[in-house]
């Protein structure tokens, strides 16, 4: 059995549709949600969904090993899914290619650090550009610089607005996202 920890900061959805796709899987389980908010209704989306949760703070996150070894124990592979936090070089040590993120664009573009949610959707619009995407990469020690897994990209309108842009891309997340960690996973396997 594959064990996921999902990391996330926010409302949750790509975690929540993470959750939902494996549920019943016999070989790959999400053993728990971890979050650096403890307002983050992603929370509450794994209590509803049974996923444990826990809620760590920075100092413990960058200055001790307490995360570390819960993954250590508990995680096989690490998913970022709406996480805004840097992973600590000690935790991408520990997990060679273990770890992915979901980035709201066509990395290389808008990636970095600052660029995430709106604040991509807003880049992209500024820039009149006429196509996004989603970009699934492995976590290295540098914001959205880690190999690219996956691309899919989506057609955009001189007329669309941040709030569009956003609602093509979270289509995308929800159609793919779970699909490609399920396929990183069984290539391993």
């Amino acid at each position: 059995m594959i064990r996921i920890i999902i990391f996330a900061s926010g409302s949750g959805t790509n975690a929540q549709n993470i959750i939902q796709y494996f549920k019943k899987n016999k070989k790959i389980k999400i053993t728990a949600v971890l979050s650096n908010n403890n307002d983050a209704k992603v929370l509450e989306r794994a209590k509803n969904l049974e996923i444990k949760s826990k809620v760590f703070t920075r100092n413990e996150f960058y200055e001790t090993n307490n995360i570390l070894q819960y993954l250590k124990e508990k995680a096989d592979f690490i998913v970022l899914a709406g996480f805004l936090w840097k992973i600590p070089e000690k935790i991408i040590e520990a997990f060679p290619n273990r770890i992915i993120n979901i980035h709201p664009a066509l990395l290389p573009k808008y990636g970095g650090k600052g660029m995430y949610g709106m604040n991509v959707h807003r880049a992209v619009v500024a820039n009149k550009e006429n196509k996004t995407g989603i970009t699934i990469h492995y976590v290295n020690k540098n914001y959205d610089e880690g190999a690219i897994i996956f691309q899919k990209e989506v057609n955009l309108t001189s007329n669309e607005t941040p709030e569009t842009v956003a609602q093509k891309i979270h289509q995308l997340e929800q159609d793919n996202f779970p699909k490609v960690i399920e396929s990183i996973l069984m290539q391993e396997k």
